[in-house]
This record gives structure tokens, C-alpha cells and sequence, in this order.
């Protein structure tokens, strides 16, 4: 890690110069990951009559908040180092309806065949103490530019709807205090977490039965769609009823 240095202002000026055309590539590849996603959505809303992600948002840092982080950071102020220490510069939030769509969305995402996973942090499984939960990745796609192609960290965080109310709120707090929260609403905050939680883990399970009825639904419509176009194949009326049901075709021993 390399150590920070004084730099005058001339210098401040021109790596500010720098790093506006270097955030054009991030700017790029949020571009590219927003596209991913936007087909994604599409996809679902028009195939699968179902959309998990139920709003987008993306941001790209600007070079004073970059220059904060890497003072905190204390990386050192060239854009090499910046590139290689700071890999939030580019940010996506996805929010979804229920906990299982979340992974449902990542992976599809992590499949995607040249986006390469370069971390994973689950705080959904394993929420920061102060009841924080999302699932964080950062990406790393290709941007295709007219004489190269860069390779350009995005990161995506997705999370629940209510989980998303929470680190609002959460975030809201601590700037009005300037991070120095009074105790008894960090207690609050925690308290309020685990209420978020509990939402959560209740609003999956509806889900999750909500699909069985629509599964056993649908089973139960292609069954009679099948039978009333049967004039066409003259597939026996006993055959239909005996060997298909509601879990599919029954096999033969």
C-alpha cells in the first residue's frame, strides 16, 4: 500500500482533471451492468410473468467524495492506486421483494458470462452488529473502448425493500448526528433491524406458499388445456387422467 504525500494544489488540480476522465470509464460500466439488469427485468416481466427487482438505482462517487475515501484509506493519491483500493466508485442498489429473489438476482448476475466476481459479502446471513443486512458484490465487466478494453469494478448491492427503509433511515441518523448517535436510539436502530427481520422471514414464507397455490394452479390448467385440445392427437381420455397429475407424468415401471 503506498503512503500518502502532500500535494499542492496545482497538482490536486490536475489529478482532479485525471480522475473526471477516468470516472468516464466507471460511468461506462454502469452503463454496461444497468443494461444487464434491465434485461433481466425485462425477461421477467414479459416471460416469466414475474419481476423480482422491483427498482434500480445507480451512482457514480464524485472525485471529492473518492478523495475523502482515500484520505481515510490513507492508498495514496494517484489513479493506479485509486483504481486498485477503492472499488465502490460505481454503485448499483437493487431492491427486491422477498429474501429469496435477492439470490435469485445475484446469481444471475454471476453468471453472466463476462462479469467476473471479484467479492461477495453477505451481511444477509450475517448482519453487521448494528442489525445492517444486504448482500454486496463487486463485479468486475468489460468496457469496450475504441482502442482498448478497460476492466472496471462495479459494485451492486441488493437488498429488500424493507431492509432498504432500514439503511435509510440508519444512514439519515448518523449524518443528522455527524456519527455520534446517542446510545438509546442505536438500541432503537438494532431494535427496529430485527423487526425489519422478522418482516422479512414472515413475507418469504407467504411467498413461498403463495407459489405452491400458483404452481398447483397452473399444473391444473395445462392438465384441462391439454385434455380439450386432445381432438386433434386423440390421446386416450384415460391415459391423460391417469398417468398426469398435478406433479407431472407419473413414470412406468
Amino acid at each position: 500500500m503506498e503512503n500518502t504525500k502532500i500535494i499542492d494544489a496545482q497538482e490536486l488540480k490536475n489529478l482532479k482533471v485525471d480522475l473526471t476522465r477516468f470516472l468516464m470509464v466507471y460511468k461506462f460500466g454502469l452503463d454496461e451492468m444497468n443494461t444487464k439488469i434491465h434485461i433481466l427485468r425485462q425477461e421477467f416481466e414479459h416471460i416469466h410473468d414475474y419481476n423480482p427487482i422491483e427498482n434500480v438505482k445507480s451512482r457514480l462517487k464524485s472525485p471529492e467524495s473518492i478523495f475523502k475515501k482515500v484520505y481515510r484509506k490513507r492508498c495514496g493519491f494517484s489513479i493506479p492506486s485509486i483504481k486498485e483500493n477503492i472499488k465502490d466508485i460505481a454503485g448499483i442498489r437493487i431492491t427486491c421483494s422477498f429474501i429469496s429473489d435477492i439470490y435469485k438476482i445475484s446469481e444471475m448476475l454471476q453468471k453472466q458470462g463476462d462479469v467476473k466476481v471479484i467479492d461477495c459479502k453477505d451481511y444477509i446471513k450475517n448482519p453487521k452488529p448494528n442489525g445492517y443486512k444486504s448482500l454486496h458484490l463487486i463485479l468486475e465487466i468489460p468496457v469496450f473502448m475504441s482502442d482498448r478494453v478497460e476492466h472496471t469494478y462495479v459494485e451492486v448491492q441488493i437488498r429488500t425493500i424493507a431492509m432498504d427503509f432500514w439503511a435509510s433511515l440508519e444512514h439519515k441518523i448518523y449524518y443528522k448526528y455527524n456519527k455520534e448517535v446517542p446510545k438509546n436510539l442505536l438500541a432503537e436502530l438494532k431494535e427496529a433491524a430485527d423487526t425489519v427481520s422478522q418482516l422479512d422471514s414472515k413475507m418469504e414464507s407467504i411467498h413461498i406458499e403463495m407459489n405452491k397455490v400458483k404452481e398447483a394452479d397452473n399444473l391444473s390448467e395445462n392438465l384441462h388445456e391439454l385434455i380439450i385440445s386432445n381432438e386433434k392427437f386423440r390421446i386416450p381420455y384415460e391415459f391423460l387422467t391417469t398417468h398426469l397429475s398435478l406433479g407431472g407424468i407419473k413414470n412406468e415401471a
